[in-house]
């Protein structure tokens, strides 16, 4: 995801978002110790993803405040 299309989410569509990732990164963990996963920098792409979320709501929060 690119930022400039995570800017462009409302505050309600970003939560979800981030929760969703947060399941899909669960789900890629428990696949990286049972062997299953094929693709580990899956897991690096979806906790910079994360990151990138929480870093706009952070950021829409103090253009609030």
């Amino acid at each position: 995801m690119k930022a400039k299309e995570i800017r462009e989410m409302s505050p309600a569509e970003l939560e979800k978002k981030l929760g969703d990732l947060k399941k899909d990164l669960f789900q890629l963990r428990l696949q990286h110790a049972t062997n299953q996963l094929d693709n580990p920098m899956r897991i690096v792409a979806v906790k910079k993803d994360i990151a990138r979320i929480k870093t706009i709501i952070r950021e829409k929060q103090l253009n609030k405040a």
